[in-house]
């Protein structure tokens, strides 16, 4: 009897595990980073972080709307400075080989979250060498959050050092998810706090299993996750930097969804029966970013010529094949507080060489950094790169063309004194203007550590950005803002390339995916029919 009901126990489990779901999606690059704090992967979330972690807020699926995450409810003072969150008892930490945790997610943990990027004492501020947050100093965090007060083990408090209209939008991006301050703790006594960013845990829907760098990353469900648990049993990232390949992948059935498809392969996508394609309209931006710190390119009049020098329809045309608008600022136009009324830069040669000879700029060499992959912004850097070389010799500019490994890219772009201009480009992570104004453009993003790759600083723009932040109410906002977009357009730290149009292309078996406005990949309500 005991031989049948262990063969009948076993042939359950066989069965079980035959029934295990495993999702693959094709995704375009290696991750910098498993620490969701100190990377933004060129303007777009590094999605292999995103199972594993949490935040205070979180946006609602599919949507810009905050909603409560790790806390459950959150009461604001009348005056906007203080922000009392109320947290979620119950919440289960994961666990890996190194680390069993002893007790549950509480404010503990809050605290160690921002703390560690916002004060450069912290001993996991540089647990890295040389890491930097970007997010947190571009949208000036260490000055504005004056103190983080823990009330009990559920209950933390923040105080602002004034009000700050898309706090808690903010607080809801990736950088401010929340890590375990146990498993920092039992790092550090080990001397491993490497591991924070190789071998992560978190309070979400999946749990890190596996790196094979270059290769894959493999996830689990988290059969303690605190929200509606996954549909999928394992997830798979199959990190394949070719959007050819991708798609190759996908039509084989070797993956279940990718991002970024080639804008040539669109209509194919569309016409094959096996597959579908979700779209929408993007929250984003390319653009080719000027180091104005450097001349001539700190010359605004300058800068101006080479923008007028550079067919952009050109570029939407044959890079981006149709699947983008040109953009003429800095955020989209699907965006509140665009200014449609701004006119852009026409594509002038003969101006643009006038002009540069009134700047007394002749025989200019300069070096045009190309993205080594694709995101949703800028679907071939190289190529743009080549078409922007050949117009700039049209007004006897002589442009060299340079990339780097995707990590070194990013890393090498913001170092100051950089030679060259660089192409990259931003998805928005809230919704909110600010995220990218203040982000991309501020004086406060200029500095060291920031995202601000112009490394442009016009106080009286920085200044608009500031005063749209402490005021709650929409109309004084846009206005602010409308005016900002007016000074950028003018000063010209950036020639603005595209807003493209997101696709996601995947199985016709695929179900339950949501396509996000911010550009997150993210898997926990996808379901695949057998």
């Amino acid at each position: 009897m005991k031989t049948l009901l262990a063969m009948t126990s076993a042939l359950a489990m066989m069965a079980a595990a035959a029934e295990a779901k495993t999702f693959v999606y094709c995704s375009e690059a290696s991750p910098e980073g498993f620490d969701p704090a100190p990377y933004t992967a060129g303007g777009t979330f590094d999605a292999s972080a995103h199972p594993i972690f949490n935040r205070l807020t979180e946006f609602k699926k599919g949507t810009t709307e905050v909603e409560p995450g790790l806390a459950e409810s959150w009461d604001v003072s009348a005056d906007g400075t203080e922000y009392t969150f109320h947290l979620r008892k119950g919440v289960k930490w994961q666990s890996n080989e190194k680390f069993t945790p002893t007790r549950d997610f509480n404010a503990d943990d809050v605290i160690f979250s921002y703390d560690r990027q916002g004060k450069a004492d912290h001993p996991w501020h540089q647990y890295i060498p040389g890491i930097t947050y970007e997010y947190y100093t571009s949208m000036d965090m260490p000055n504005l959050i004056k103190s983080i007060e823990k009330i009990d083990d559920y209950t933390v408090k923040f105080t602002l050092s004034q009000p700050e209209a898309p706090f808690l939008a903010n607080i809801a991006m990736p950088f401010a998810s929340i890590v375990s301050k146990e498993y920092a703790d039992t790092l550090a006594a080990a001397g491993t706090m490497e591991d924070m960013n190789n071998m992560p845990i978190g309070t979400g829907p999946f749990k890190f299993v596996a790196y094979q760098k270059d290769a894959v990353i493999r996830y689990a469900k988290n059969p303690d996750y605190w929200g509606t648990p996954a549909i999928i049993d394992d997830l798979v990232f199959a990190i394949t930097p070719d959007a050819a390949v991708r798609l190759q992948k996908l039509k084989a059935g070797e993956c279940h969804l990718m991002p970024y498809p080639a804008p040539a392969d669109i209509e194919a996508i569309r016409a094959d029966a096996n597959l579908k394609l979700d779209e929408q309209a993007g929250l984003n931006v390319g653009y080719l970013a000027y180091n104005t710190t450097v001349a001539p390119f700190d010359n605004p009049k300058v800068r101006k010529a080479l923008n007028m020098a550079i067919n952009k329809q050109a570029i939407v045309d044959a890079v981006f094949q149709g699947a983008a608008a040109p953009a003429k600022n800095p955020i989209p136009p699907t965006m509140w507080s665009y200014n449609d009324a701004i006119q852009d830069d026409p594509y002038d040669p003969e101006a643009a060489k006038a002009m540069l000879a009134e700047a007394g700029v002749t025989d200019l060499s300069m070096k045009i950094w190309a993205m080594p992959v694709q995101r949703p912004y800028m679907p071939n850097a190289r190529r743009t790169a080549e078409l922007m070389q050949e117009d700039l010799s049209k007004v006897g500019v002589t442009a060299e063309i340079v990339s780097y490994e995707w990590g070194e890219y990013l890393q090498k772009s913001m170092e100051a004194g950089r030679d060259g201009a660089v192409i990259l480009g931003w998805t928005g992570d809230n919704g909110d203007p600010d995220n990218f104004l203040s982000v991309l453009l501020s004086c406060d993003s200029a500095g060291e550590g920031g995202a601000n790759r112009a490394f442009w600083c016009n106080e009286d723009f920085s200044k608009l950005l500031k005063d749209a932040k402490i005021t709650a109410d929409p109309a004084e906002r846009t206005a602010l803002y409308e005016q900002a977009q007016v000074i950028f357009k003018d000063q010209a730290p950036w020639f603005t390339i595209a807003h493209s149009t997101q696709y996601v292309p995947m199985s016709n078996k695929v179900s339950g995916f949501v396509m996000s406005p911010l550009g997150d990949f993210t898997f926990e309500t996808v379901d695949i029919a057998e």
